[in-house]
């Protein structure tokens, strides 16, 4: 098993990227956070009510990520598929290239579960995460263990900054980027772009997108 503070991880990812220590980003989160936090609340108990009623199993799915420097979390989201869905996962075939996994019509999705993560409703959880400062409004998605296992130098590249609610990937086409590699590029471009200001130009997108449906799973 991947163990995130190995030395190997450690030697690839010793950049401190100065998003990482920003005041204003870390203002920015946790402003950001409480108001998620508040939707949260007021969406949780139809959310809740919805997924019992259409798929037998708990509210919350909990999984194990890697953050910063190979810093293992663990996030939650609203569950959106059924309850043995990893187990299934070998029977649905993988539509991206690389070391992500998408399949637009995967069967494991529930009725419900569409619906949350074409709202994005699913990730309102993760406003936690943003809280606690494990993660951010805007960075990398955390990956998981299976995928870092795989990492080479440049993939690691991508955990130099901690990893966000949204990013680069998702204002410029989420599920129709299917391509590991040009997720990549895409996550350094941020990290040679950002400045202060620029999370509040990729949360604005983010709010069209979700809007506008772009690109939505």
């Amino acid at each position: 098993m991947f163990q995130a503070e190995s030395p190997t991880s450690n030697l690839l990812t010793q950049e401190v990227h100065p998003s990482v220590n920003s005041v204003f980003k870390r203002l920015l989160d946790i402003a950001g956070s409480l108001v998620g936090l508040f939707i949260l609340m007021l969406v949780f108990v139809p959310v809740a009510i919805a997924i019992k009623l259409d798929s037998p199993g708990p509210i919350f799915f909990r999984q194990e990520r890697y953050g910063l420097h190979g810093r293992k979390f663990y996030i939650r989201k609203f569950r959106s598929m059924v309850v043995n869905a990893e187990q299934l996962k070998s029977l649905v075939s993988n539509e991206a290239s690389g070391l992500i996994f998408k399949n637009e019509r995967d069967p494991r999705v529930t009725r419900v579960g569409r619906f949350l993560r074409s709202s994005s409703l699913d990730e309102l959880p993760q406003f936690w995460n943003v809280l606690v400062g494990e993660m951010s409004l805007v960075g990398t998605r955390p990956p998981t263990g299976d995928e870092v296992a795989q990492y080479n130098e440049r993939h690691w590249q991508r955990l130099n900054v901690k990893p966000g609610l949204t990013g680069e990937w998702q204002v410029s086409g989420r599920s129709n980027i299917k391509d590991f590699e040009q997720v990549v590029d895409l996550d350094l471009r941020y990290q040679k772009q950002w400045h202060p200001l620029y999370d509040l130009a990729i949360i604005a997108k983010t709010i069209y997108a979700i809007f506008a449906k772009v690109g939505a799973c």
